[in-house]
């Protein structure tokens, strides 16, 4: 990327660096931008990951860009055209709604390319909502983290197909790999869970949220009326503790306390999928991408996930795994009493095509690749249109 004697400055804007696909993929490309030879800057309202961005050699700072103030917002704008000018920034690229009405005013009026990255089709329920969610669509090049999602932009904003650009999510092989988790990492999770010995693990990783689906869940394990299955729900519930009292009255009105446990978080999450016989993404709704699906067949896991959204990208159906009619706990213990039945052989052919298929297509590399790819795209652009001025200029003396 690194072609001239600048080094070329870019500037990702994201409301707060905590847990999520979005704020991993902003972490990613900061360091593929450092490691191509360019300067990364990383402006968000802070949070536990900014230690990370520090830790790679990006700058971060501090701005209230994840506020949907409107004079907050406007505010933002003179903060970024400040920042852009002190650090002589080439591209700016906002990963969120927000920030992005912020930075477009602030690029449009330094003449800065502008790239944006639409992670979710946003929910639409009425005009306001749309003029709102429209900033993402505001990009010189607006990025989509699925297929799924630049249908979405294409249905909603009618945008010129040469401005969206599909890059689905990537997850770092070197991490997300069974050879990478030592067994000790799985004996020390199995008895911080307490998992029963010989237990057929059933697993959904995801933030106790109504659309992530865990009801439907907890109805599957009860309709399979096995002995054999212990079922693990991992993530916070973020403060929506009347949902997570909802699961805990069901679990119990169910009697499944015995096969069912939430757990509040989990910092090793490859070791955990590598407990798993099963893993489960149950979303009511469509996901904008998913990284769930994608991480258990990177460890070579069965995965089940609903069928809607990203994951009819990222999972063969019927041969990385299966995907059930969404809210159908039936269909959805089905597959599970199929996945569980697998012999070692199915699961061996199951676990070396899973693996191959994130290789090829879903990895931090190709990701990282791709998303610079754009970037020198528009420095490209930038440089042909001040050649061009250049010789208009020299042509009218």
């Amino acid at each position: 990327m690194n072609k001239g004697n600048k080094k070329p400055v870019i500037m990702q804007i994201i409301p707060a660096l905590g847990a999520g696909g979005a704020e991993q993929g902003c972490i990613d490309i900061a360091a593929a931008i450092i490691n191509a030879g360019g300067k990364a800057i990383v402006v968000s309202n802070g949070g536990y990951r900014t230690n990370e961005i520090k830790r790679i050699g990006a700058l971060h700072i501090d701005l209230p860009v994840h506020s949907k103030n409107p004079i907050v917002m406007w505010k933002n704008i003179g903060n970024i055209k400040r920042l852009i000018k002190k650090h002589s920034v080439d591209i700016v690229h906002a990963r969120s709604r927000a920030p992005a009405w912020s930075a477009w005013k602030a690029c449009n009026n330094n003449n800065t390319p502008f790239v944006t990255t639409c992670h979710a089709p946003y929910n639409i329920s009425g005009e306001a909502k749309r003029k709102y969610n429209s900033s993402i669509a505001y990009g010189d090049i607006v990025i989509a983290i699925s297929d799924y999602v630049a249908q979405y932009l294409r249905e909603n904003y009618s945008l010129d197909e040469q401005r969206i650009r599909t890059i689905h999510r990537g997850i770092p092989m070197e991490k997300f790999h069974p050879t990478a988790v030592t067994p000790q990492r799985m004996i020390d999770l199995s008895n911080t869970w307490r998992i029963p010995d010989g237990a057929n693990v059933i697993m959904l990783p995801g933030r106790i949220t109504r659309w992530k689906g865990h009801h439907v869940l907890i109805d599957a394990i009860n309709k399979l009326q096995r002995n054999d299955i212990f079922c693990v729900m991992i993530g916070s519930d973020q403060g929506r503790k009347e949902y997570r009292q909802e699961l805990e009255n069901s679990i119990n009105e169910k009697n499944l306390s015995s096969k069912m446990r939430i757990i509040d978080q989990c910092t090793d999450m490859p070791a955990a999928y590598m407990l798993a016989t099963v893993v489960v993404s149950a979303s009511t709704d469509p996901e904008g991408f998913g990284r769930v699906p994608v991480e258990a067949q990177a460890m070579g896991r069965p995965i089940i996930a609903t069928d809607h959204g990203g994951a009819r990208e990222t999972i063969l159906r019927g041969k990385t795994g299966w995907l059930v009619p969404p809210s159908n706990s039936d269909a959805l213990a089905q597959s599970i009493n199929e996945a569980l039945a697998l012999d070692d052989t199915q699961r061996a052919i199951l676990a070396t095509r899973s693996m191959a298929h994130v290789a090829q297509h879903f990895t931090k590399e190709i990701m990282s690749k791709k998303t610079l790819n754009i970037y020198a795209e528009l420095l490209q652009r930038r440089n042909n249109h001040k050649n061009t001025i250049a010789k208009a200029a020299n042509a009218q003396k």
